[in-house]
């Protein structure tokens, strides 16, 4: 009976050991995972500054990927400049987690009311894009032209602030405005603003990036194939043909590591 003790007391002093060491390997995991992912963020606001699709307003997030209820977004801050040290960590009413001084972007209720209601969506752009503005604020839907924007064609929907708010400054700042826009937005991967720009979402950064780069250049080959006449028709990508297209998980990797080097030269 004492041996057969003595057996079970070093086994569990044994799983307790075993159980500290997952812990610690978990954590140092999280941690590079986190990491890893604050580098994207950072690489995220620089590309999409780049290619011209922000300039020095709107941003671009990510959910938290070892808290719930969590998101990451650089403070205030044009998108090319943006560090390491500026990126925040925000719960899902908006508020800082630690701000350390640094003030928050005025419309981070687009994130964190996204995130709210689509768990899918772990990457999110908001965007001034000039490309876009023309379908914002117009009755001309935009229409899927190209392969590298097929996610168009399951639909990109126009919030309009009014219809939620009366007059307003046209901006997201609150969590009334946030849930107004996700509702519009829906089940979508991406949505207009009328008067003010979009909003795209994305299973991952590099998703994110690719998707709203490829979205200027669509409504831009949209609004050329318009300005040809005719008989007024186009043809665009069929829904099914983008189903088929986003199966692709990676679809933009390629394009996010030559993003990532043009960033280095």
């Amino acid at each position: 009976m004492m041996e057969r003790r003595g057996f079970l007391t070093a086994l569990g002093a044994f799983a307790a050991i075993a159980l500290e060491r997952f812990d610690v390997v978990a954590a140092q995991a999280s941690g590079a995972s986190l990491d890893a992912l604050v580098d994207d963020l950072v690489s995220g606001n620089r590309i999409l500054s780049m290619e011209s699709v922000l300039d020095g307003m709107g941003h671009i997030s990510a959910r938290h990927p070892g808290r719930a209820g969590r998101f990451l977004l650089a403070r205030s801050v044009a998108p090319e400049l943006v560090t390491r040290d500026d990126i925040m960590e925000f719960d899902f009413d908006g508020m800082p987690v630690d701000a350390r001084g640094r003030t928050p972007y005025k419309e981070r209720f687009i994130h964190s009311e996204i995130y709210r209601v689509r768990s899918d969506v772990n990457a999110i752009v908001h965007c001034h894009t000039p490309s876009l503005i023309p379908f914002a604020d117009s009755n001309a839907p935009m229409r899927a032209m190209y392969h590298m924007a097929a996610f168009v064609a399951e639909g990109v929907p126009v919030f309009d602030i009014r219809a939620a708010a009366g007059m307003t400054d046209l901006l997201v700042s609150d969590a009334k405005l946030g849930r107004a826009l996700a509702q519009a937005l829906g089940s979508k991967h991406a949505a207009l603003m009328r008067h003010h720009g979009a909003v795209v979402v994305a299973t991952s950064i590099p998703n994110a990036v690719g998707r709203s780069i490829y979205l200027d250049l669509n409504a831009r080959i949209q609004i050329q194939t318009m300005t040809l006449g005719g008989s007024g028709t186009f043809s665009y990508i069929d829904p099914a043909e983008a189903r088929l297209r986003m199966a692709d998980p990676s679809e933009y990797s390629r394009a996010w590591e030559l993003w990532k080097r043009k960033l280095n030269r």
